[in-house]
């Protein structure tokens, strides 16, 4: 082989620029096509705004519970009176039938003592949970049942008020979701 012929053979050539310019603009033609696909699977912007919400508690009562809409969901916010308090407090571990918090504010495997399933140390007269009964996923009634906290009228689950399964066939207490309070008067969930 000449010098000449190595070469040309070592320098680009128009050929190799077809090629290169060909898979750029079909490489930008495929990701341009499956954008809108890739794009679809995004939450709706209205289920992004509802991630969290804040809650103004500031006009409730010792006693008194209100229900708010959280993705789609009721949450039960409770602000307990002190005989409330100190009656779910006494409840010993070992009569329940769920043991487990169910509280995401804290992890996996808490007991589900009060202190644990309400706002916390200094706040345990607040309560936030999921209102679905954990047995068919139904509304449960508030401020009801034989306990005093609510009840399922659907099958006869029967929760305290620190939303604790005593009694029916609900499996499991109440789930609490994530939240916390950003002010004195506002808990934030989500």
């Amino acid at each position: 082989m000449s010098a000449t012929k190595t070469a040309a053979r070592t320098e680009p050539t128009r050929r190799d620029f077809l090629y290169v310019a060909t898979g750029a603009v079909g490489t930008v033609g495929t990701l341009a096509l499956a954008w809108p696909f890739v794009d679809q699977m995004n939450p709706d912007a209205s289920t992004l705004a509802l991630a969290s919400i804040e809650v103004d508690v500031s006009a409730m009562e010792p006693g008194q519970a209100i229900t708010v809409k959280w993705r789609g969901k009721p949450v039960f916010i409770r602000y307990r009176t002190d005989e409330e308090v100190a009656e779910a407090d006494s409840v010993e571990l070992e009569t329940l039938k769920d043991k487990d918090a169910r509280n995401q504010n804290l992890g996996p495997a808490v007991d589900a003592t009060d202190l644990n399933r309400s706002a916390g140390e200094g706040r345990e007269s607040w309560i936030v949970m999921i209102g679905s009964c954990t047995h068919l996923g139904c509304v449960p009634v508030g401020l009801a049942g034989d306990f005093g906290g609510w009840f399922c009228p659907c099958h006869g689950s029967h929760y305290d008020t620190a939303g604790r399964i005593r009694k029916g066939p609900a499996p499991e207490n109440l789930l609490i979701p994530p939240f916390g309070f950003v002010s004195d008067t506002t808990i934030k969930i989500g």
